[in-house]
């Protein structure tokens, strides 16, 4: 039951699916409407099935729906903490979607929930309807190609970020949650890494990564080499890589272009079409047109098989958001590589990481935690969980420890065999 404060509150809870309960007696001097509203609206729910885009081997196979409160009564499954807190906003002036701030208040840094609660508030628009209109009017740098907030539909992971000292953002009629502040290698981390055992995790995160650099120099590597840097092949490979592009017409640069269009129009096509017609689709077309091409003379098998690996370098990456930013990042690197060889190769790399070194995430720098004490034990390589002591310094947590000894029954067992072999002596 819910208090009514004015005609207008009155009139947004009957659009919220409440019935009013008024009296005539009720109505004070001022005129306005006092009385009482009762929820009654029905709701049909999306059962709780495994996100499409996130999925793991191991571990929870539930993700979030489209209801806040089950989302919510999800996370609060997880993290039964009182200090869990929640603070509630109503976003767009004609829409009134309702948003959940999701923090935990003895962990977080008060300045983050400060920072993140000013931003959301200085939202002025007419409709909100997703997380991704949040994002945009919220982060620090709208125009940069790479995403500062982490999207997810998995309730582990947003548990995991919110006990490392992060807040969330929920909104009613949407599954995913964004996560904020976050660091580059955020993107890069999975749930599976801690559901498996630690070098194999850390052996998949560096595969990650090192997809992330495949992905967005290989094409321009290749273009350099065949137009300027021959030399760099092994004798045995010069002789056929100039047979292979001797009869294309093209220069390499519009070969990879072409190409690499033609992935993204097939993946685009993926997408919208329903699921069994775009797989087959997708492989036939994939077939047939690579085919086609190299026995037409268009393109060069060589080129075939650099974007191949290309487009399987990008679709390591466990984000979404971050897998979008590299298949755009990668056309400026073969245009400067088309242009100066491995000269504009370099060139791209300088101003690629200076990017990065100057973009945040609400005050966090995007490359934080790389080189910052106790948490790069958690982003190339992910150690054991008895050695992940602390939570990331860079988030300025009020607990910076999160556990002490998670390992105690060694110590007891050496005390044990000290005391016996005293004993025995």
């Amino acid at each position: 039951m819910t208090h009514i404060r004015s005609l207008q509150h009155a009139a947004d809870l009957i659009l919220l699916g409440y019935c009013l309960v008024l009296a005539e007696s009720e109505l004070d001097e001022a005129g306005d409407v006092w009385g009482t509203a009762v929820q009654v609206d029905s709701s049909f729910n999306r059962s709780i099935a495994e996100p499409q885009n996130e999925k793991v081997v191991r571990g929870s196979h539930e993700g979030f729906v489209e209801q806040l409160n089950i989302n919510l009564n999800i996370i609060r499954r997880r993290a039964t903490n009182t200090k869990l807190t929640v603070k509630y906003y109503y976003l767009g002036t004609e829409t009134k979607t309702k948003t959940a701030l999701v923090f935990i208040d003895e962990i977080v840094d008060p300045k983050l929930v400060r920072r993140v609660e000013r931003r959301i508030k200085a939202i002025h628009a007419d409709e909100v309807f997703s997380a991704d209109f949040i994002e945009d009017l919220i982060e620090d740098n709208p125009l940069s190609l790479f995403p500062q907030l982490l999207h997810t539909e998995r309730p582990d992971r947003v548990v995991a970020n919110l006990l490392e000292g992060r807040v969330a953002v929920l909104m009613e009629g949407s599954p995913t949650s964004l996560i904020m502040p976050v660091s580059f290698i955020s993107f890069y981390q999975s749930p599976d890494d801690f559901n498996a055992r630690w070098m194999v995790g850390s052996f998949f995160r560096i595969l990650r990564v090192f997809g992330f650099f495949l992905a967005i120099t290989l094409p321009a590597v290749y273009i350099a080499v065949i137009s300027f840097h021959l030399e760099v092949l092994p004798n045995d490979l010069v002789l056929p890589a100039q047979n292979a592009v001797r009869f294309v017409p093209f220069p390499p640069i519009v070969e990879a272009l072409l190409l690499e269009l033609t992935i993204e129009l097939l993946r685009e096509m993926g997408v919208r079409l329903p699921t069994p017609i775009s797989q087959t689709i997708g492989i036939v077309g994939g077939l047939v047109i690579g085919e086609a091409v190299v026995q037409a003379g268009l393109v060069s098998s060589l080129m075939i098989i650099v974007v191949a690996l290309t487009a399987i370098a990008s679709y390591v990456v466990p984000s979404n958001e971050m897998s979008m930013a590299i298949r755009l990042v990668r056309f400026p690197f073969m245009v400067l590589a088309s242009q100066f060889g491995f000269l504009g190769i370099s060139f791209g790399m300088t101003l690629l990481f200076s990017n990065l070194c100057r973009l945040e995430s609400f005050g966090v720098p995007y490359l934080g935690g790389f080189f910052s004490g106790s948490t790069f034990k958690d982003t190339l390589l992910r150690l054991p969980l008895w050695m992940l002591n602390k939570r990331p310094s860079f988030l300025h947590p009020r607990r910076l420890r999160r556990q002490t000894t998670t390992r105690g029954w060694v110590q007891d067992e050496q005390r044990a065999q000290a005391s016996s072999k005293k004993r025995r002596s």
